[in-house]
């Protein structure tokens, strides 16, 4: 099923190194096999579809000639365990390390030297302080394994959701008289973030809920219908959200133009409401936003007048009305679609599109419909309008981006962790991102598609 080194180069120029790091041990494992696993299936798949080569050899190098009483791909190996395992901290991994001997094997222990093969806490604590400063290589594990999914499923990508996620540290501040460096129980990184909501009741009355939290911020890109990440970074908790949406996207660009290229929707929750967002979506990447918007109109203030025709208004969430002649009201007008050459979207007439009498008709300058240029409102006016159904129903693609925050918390142990500082929180996020990709990648490639999001199922 895969290639086998004892010290992560080739064994002769007939052999093909595999983007894993794979080494060499006494018993291989064909799929056919896999079952016999059981729960370690998962770790399998990670091991077998993670790109990792290139880290594990530029860390080899790094160790020379140093002593190899414990081998990195084998650290590796069970750092990774540790991730998928949901294990907070080092010293739960190393207890489940000891008990479970088929662990330590797929991970690459030596088997004859038994519990002696466990690495100490120093090791782990070593191992990944060396890894934070490889922050390049893993961000190409990820890259690597978008595109490859991007290959094997070709809707990757259609719909991109953005959200940001609140990471709570459980840690204590720097105090404002402390001037010395953390010493690992206070989180000198972390700051305070806030996240308000709003809404109106059945009722008509206004509630508003305000989230505070003092962490960290994983601002989000995935994938909607395979909820599977695309692209992401983390900040402190108060970093704002719609401006790191902006540089995703232009990173996306940068490292998977062709994702972009394919992208038809990019939805996000009222706090990415902002006009260059909007604007930019559209005007540089032809991605229809689908962005729920906040009142910022003036209190009191329930519709607008278009200017031409006289007698048609709109109100900020888009909705159009005319105001009959000759009768005290207003009716919503019809969408007609969005005209791509000319950048305005159609609404008709309503008594003509859903056939009744309207009163004022001879008098009213609408005629049979009426079009609307996006550079009225760009805010309010988008590509595919506010008011339609099709809107309401990519909208509510939203949630495939909280599912995959939800698994973060629950399968991947971010509602309790022991992580002090944003580099570590950056690299436990890169690696929880990587084995969630790695996973979905080895249940397409081995005809798992169904199982594809689960990371506890067993085949």
């Amino acid at each position: 099923m895969f290639s086998v080194y004892n010290d992560g180069k080739e064994k002769n120029n007939k052999e093909e190194v595999t983007p894993m790091a794979i080494i060499a041990q006494k018993k291989l494992f064909g799929w056919k096999e896999i079952e016999d696993l059981g729960d370690l299936e998962r770790l399998f798949l990670v091991l077998n579809y993670l790109p990792d080569e290139k880290l594990m050899r530029v860390l080899e190098e790094e160790r020379e000639k140093g002593r190899d009483d414990y081998p990195v791909r084998a650290v590796w190996n069970s750092i990774l365990a540790g991730v998928v395992y949901e294990h907070q901290s080092v010293q739960s991994l190393r207890r489940e390390l000891k008990r479970n001997g088929q662990l330590r094997e797929l991970c690459g222990f030596d088997v004859e030297k038994g519990l002696k093969a466990v690495p100490g806490s120093w090791v782990y604590s070593r191992f990944l302080k060396n890894l934070m400063k490889h922050e390049e290589e893993i961000d190409s594990m990820f890259d690597e394994l978008v595109e490859k999914l991007k290959e094997v499923l070709p809707d990757y990508g259609k719909y991109l959701v953005v959200d940001g996620k609140a990471i709570e540290t459980h840690a204590n501040g720097k105090k404002r008289d402390e001037e010395k460096e953390s010493d690992g129980r206070r989180d000198t990184d972390a700051d305070w973030g806030t996240k308000v909501y709003r809404g109106v009741r059945e009722d008509g009355t206004a509630w508003e809920k305000v989230k505070s939290w003092f962490g960290y911020k994983l601002h989000l890109v995935a994938d909607a219908t395979y909820e599977l990440p695309v692209s992401f970074c983390v900040t402190k908790g108060s970093a704002a959200e719609a401006p790191m949406a902006h540089k995703l996207f232009e990173k996306i660009e940068k490292d998977h133009p062709e994702i972009l290229e394919r992208c038809e929707y990019g939805i996000a929750d009222r706090g990415y409401d902002d006009g260059k967002l909007l604007e930019k979506l559209w005007d540089e990447y032809r991605i229809k936003p689908v962005i729920d918007i906040r009142d910022m109109w003036k209190d009191g203030e329930g519709t607008k007048a278009l200017g031409r025709p006289w007698n048609v208004v709109y109100n900020y969430k888009g909705e159009v009305f005319c105001v009959s002649p000759n009768e005290d009201k207003q009716n919503e007008m019809a969408y007609g679609g969005f005209e791509h050459e000319r950048g305005t979207l159609k609404y008709r007439c309503p008594a003509k599109h859903y056939g009744y009498e309207c009163r004022g008709a001879g008098q009213c300058p609408v005629g049979k419909s009426v079009r609307i240029s996006l550079e009225e409102d760009r805010r309010i006016f988008t590509p595919l309008a506010r008011s339609s159904y099709r809107w309401k129903s990519i909208y509510k693609k939203r949630t495939a981006v909280e599912r995959v925050n939800s698994r973060l918390d629950v399968s991947f142990g971010f509602e309790q962790h022991y992580i002090r500082g944003l580099r570590k929180m950056k690299l436990r996020c890169s690696l929880a991102l990587c084995v969630m990709l790695a996973v979905a990648l080895g249940r397409v490639q081995e005809k798992q598609k169904g199982l594809m999001r689960s990371l506890v199922k067993a085949a």
